[in-house]
């Protein structure tokens, strides 16, 4: 099949989802949405794992132009976001643009025609002027690469693929990882399980969660008085906005982070050998901070022991550490996230002349406000390199810079061109401010790994400064900024 849409638009998470609405939204009707599954949603249809919720508030964690009255919880579970997002595409009827069962196989540009050769693995070639790419950072599981893995005879999986198949009640279970998926379930299998042991490599910091049922009054007001939800979501940004201050500016300004993290710890967690085990030594906010009210409830279990022991290896029906203690397990399950900087760089993406994206990214991940790359034309990146966050809501950066592709492709209609693209100059005039500012933030100087860094130790993940600050640099595109041709 060979099909020549103007623009393609690849994954249905948040990104592929708002971008398809605005475009809409905006006139432009001519698209397709390519999404590798049989259903919309990204990482909320991906992980249902036992506890899964988002840990950023539910009013922020949605669309500005489609807020959310209802939301049962300040932080919403997976169901009900995921729900969220089919009815918001509903809504805006969108769906008919999806071409689900479309996974991306390569995308090459073609000189002398001047689009995009767009081919998925069931061999379906579409042939558009533009591509945006909105399939996120979150994706692609990363597994630890530890000797014997392959020759586990028990059950194994990892929590972004979690088998429901599988009968965890009074199994030996080891976790491996201690990320934000794994605080989220560790206290949901904990009581099910017979053991349960988490290798814990580096305890992350974790805060209070305010967490709660938003009472129904709260949600009618939300429902019936114009501006109130607003309002709300207004304040909720505000204030995950002060936290930027200590990642960004200056570490030390995150010292209150830290005492509060301290102080939860200290009050849920008697026994000092436990507390010694998962206290941190970096500073807080150099890993990503997380939120839990009963993880650490869950460590003080009988049947639960947290090993900081390094892994030597994996056997039939165990796991043995550096120390040589071995631990027998049923069930193996991986909390260790996801491939981020691996995932940018190992797309199959082919730009002018034949040049790679490999070989554009040779001296690092980077692209010009994120989204867009010299010498690759009319191809969009949504939460690209540097543009996602550890403080705020990454919907409101896809927003951002849904409104900065937008821009971009008026630019072409308005003067009649072909392709745009981001000028050389103008991105590394960019990226140099921009890691700059790195070099002095927590994620380079608080004292820990992170898959914040690429294999260099470099920040190709985030963000460092404030959302408004990429707000007021990047919501329209500057001519000056890109080569512009027919």
């Amino acid at each position: 099949m060979s099909a020549i849409p103007q623009i393609v638009i690849i994954g249905s998470g948040f990104a592929g989802l708002g971008m398809a609405i605005q475009l809409k939204k905006h006139g432009f009707h001519d698209f397709v949405l390519l999404e590798k599954s049989d259903d919309l949603g990204g990482t909320w249809r991906d992980n249902q794992y036992p506890g899964c919720a988002c840990d950023v508030p539910s009013h922020m964690y949605s669309f500005s132009f489609e807020l959310n009255a209802g939301w049962s919880r300040m932080f919403a579970p997976q169901a009900e976001i995921w729900a969220y997002m089919r009815r918001v595409a509903d809504k805006h009827d969108v769906v008919a643009h999806f071409r689900y069962g479309s996974e991306l196989e390569s995308l090459e540009y073609d000189d002398e025609a001047g689009r995009w050769r767009v081919l998925t693995v069931n061999g379906d070639l579409y042939t558009p002027r533009a591509v945006i790419s909105g399939v996120g950072a979150l994706h692609v599981p990363s597994y630890p690469d530890l000797p014997g893995l392959d020759s586990f005879k028990g059950t194994a999986f990892h929590s972004a693929a979690w088998d429901h198949s599988y009968d965890l009640t009074g199994k030996r279970v080891a976790v491996i990882g201690t990320g934000a998926s794994a605080i989220q379930f560790v206290p949901r299998i904990a009581p099910q399980v017979a053991e349960l042991n988490i290798f814990q490599r580096t305890p992350p910091w974790i805060q209070p969660k305010p967490d709660g049922e938003i009472p129904a009054a709260v949600r009618k007001v939300f429902g019936k008085v114009p501006g109130a939800v607003r309002a709300f979501r207004n304040s909720i940004y505000w204030a995950l906005e002060a936290r930027a201050v200590g990642f960004t500016l200056d570490p030390r300004l995150s010292a209150p982070q830290e005492w509060l993290a301290r102080r939860h710890i200290a009050q849920q967690i008697a026994d000092p050998e436990l507390r010694a085990k998962i206290t941190p030594d970096y500073t807080i906010g150099c890993k990503r901070v997380l939120l839990s009210n009963d993880y650490y409830p869950a460590l003080t279990r009988d049947n639960v022991d947290v090993v900081t022991d390094g892994i030597a290896e994996v056997r039939a029906h165990s796991v043995v550490t550096t120390s040589g203690a071995e631990y027998e397990v049923d069930c193996i399950i991986y909390g260790t996230g996801f491939k981020v900087t691996e995932a940018l760089g190992e797309q199959r993406v082919t730009g002018r002349n034949g040049v790679k994206i490999q070989e554009a990214w040779a001296g690092g991940i980077e692209a010009h406000h994120g989204i867009t790359v010299p010498g690759f034309p009319n191809l969009f990146y949504l939460l690209g390199p540097n543009t996602g966050l550890g403080h705020n809501s990454v919907v409101f950066m896809i927003e951002v810079q849904i409104q900065h592709i937008l821009s971009c492709l008026r630019l072409l209609a308005d003067r009649k061109a072909d392709t745009i693209e981001a000028r050389p100059e103008a991105m590394r005039a960019f990226n140099d401010r921009m890691h700059r500012r790195l070099r002095r933030a927590v994620w380079s100087e608080g004292g820990c790994q992170s898959w914040y860094l690429d294999e260099h130790g470099v920040n190709r993940t985030l963000w460092p400064g404030f959302t408004f600050e990429y707000w007021a640099s990047t919501r329209r595109a500057k001519p000056s900024d890109y080569l512009i041709s027919r």
